[in-house]
C-alpha cells in the first residue's frame, strides 16, 4: 500500500482524505496545511470514523510541506483560508515538490487548476505524464448522470468521456459514446444531445465532493491499474515541437503516472472544437 500527501486542507482536501480512507487503499494519508491546526483535526475526525466506516487507512494532519516528501502521490488541493492553490502560489507550491523529487504522480484535484498544470510541466520542470489534473473526470461522472436519466438507464450502462477546455470549449464525443453497449447515437436524436450538451455544460465547476471523488478514483485507478480510462487535464511535453494548451484527455493512470491513450472518434465539429481549444 502506497503514502499519499494532501496538500490543502480545505474543504476539497479534507473531502478527499475522507473518501481516500474509506477507499482503505492508501497506508498513510498526510493532510497537509500551514494554517494552524485545521488539518490535524480534520484527520482527526475522519480517524474517528475508521471503526464505523470499516478502514485501517491511517489519517494524519500536518503542517510542514517537507512530510509529502515520502509520499508515492501527492494531491494539490485547497487551502484551508484560501481556496484552491493557483497562479504564482501554486506555481511555487509546484517546484517545491519537485525539489522533494521527481517521478512521483502528482494530482491537482481542483477545477481552476488546469493552468496550474500546464505551468506546471511548462515552467517548474515536471514531466507532462507525472502531472495531471483530474476535474474533468468529475464532470464526467455527471454527463453520465444526466444521460442515464434522459433514456431512464442505469448510469452503469452509459459510458462516454469529455474532451476539451471546460465549460466554453468542452467536447463530448458522442459518435464514441455507448448506453448499454449500444452507438448513443442511435438511442438520442441530434436535438435531445444538444440538450445534454447544454446541461453538462451548466454543471461546470463540480463541487468539492464530486471533484474528491474524482481524485480519489484516479488515485484507485493508478494503484489497481485497471484498463478503465480517466479524463483528465494534460499538458502537453514542454518539449514538443508544438505548442498545444493543456486540456482534458482520456488516460490510464498508474503511480508513475499519465499514459495518454487514444482519443476518441471525432468528426466534424467535435474534431474542430478539439483542435481549437489545443491552439487557442
Amino acid at each position: 500500500m502506497l503514502d499519499v500527501a494532501i496538500l490543502g486542507a480545505g474543504e476539497l482536501g479534507g473531502s478527499i482524505a475522507h473518501v481516500l480512507a474509506q477507499r482503505d487503499i492508501a497506508r498513510t494519508i498526510r493532510l497537509i496545511d500551514e494554517h494552524g491546526q485545521i488539518a490535524a483535526g480534520k484527520a482527526l475526525d475522519i480517524m474517528q470514523s475508521a471503526p464505523v466506516e470499516r478502514f485501517d487507512t491511517i489519517v494524519i494532519g500536518a503542517t510542514d510541506r517537507f512530510v509529502a516528501a515520502s509520499a508515492a502521490i501527492v494531491v494539490i488541493a485547497d487551502r484551508a483560508n484560501g481556496g484552491e492553490w493557483t497562479g504564482e502560489e501554486g506555481l511555487m507550491l509546484l517546484r517545491h515538490i519537485g525539489h522533494l523529487g521527481r517521478g512521483r504522480l502528482v494530482i491537482c484535484a481542483g477545477a481552476a487548476q488546469r493552468e496550474l498544470v500546464e505551468a506546471g510541466v511548462r515552467e517548474a520542470g515536471f514531466a507532462a505524464s507525472h502531472l495531471i489534473g483530474t476535474a474533468p473526470d468529475a464532470l464526467v461522472a455527471s454527463a453520465k448522470a444526466i444521460v442515464a436519466v434522459e433514456v431512464d438507464a442505469s448510469v452503469r450502462e452509459v459510458g462516454l468521456t469529455v474532451l476539451g477546455v471546460p465549460p466554453n470549449q468542452l467536447v463530448i464525443p458522442w459518435d464514441d459514446a455507448t448506453i448499454g453497449g449500444r452507438a448513443a447515437t442511435r438511442l438520442l436524436t441530434e436535438p435531445v444531445r444538444r440538450r445534454i450538451d447544454a446541461r453538462i455544460h451548466a454543471t461546470w465547476p463540480p463541487g468539492p465532493h464530486a471533484l474528491a471523488l474524482a481524485a480519489a478514483d484516479a488515485i484507485a485507478g493508478s494503484v489497481d491499474r485497471t484498463r478503465r480510462t480517466f479524463s483528465c487535464f494534460v499538458a502537453a511535453d514542454a518539449d514538443a515541437t508544438h505548442r498545444e494548451h493543456t486540456v482534458a484527455r482520456p488516460v490510464r493512470l498508474s503511480t508513475r503516472g499519465a499514459e495518454r491513450v487514444e482519443l476518441p472518434m471525432l468528426t466534424g465539429h467535435a474534431r474542430a472544437m478539439f483542435e481549437n481549444a489545443l491552439l487557442k
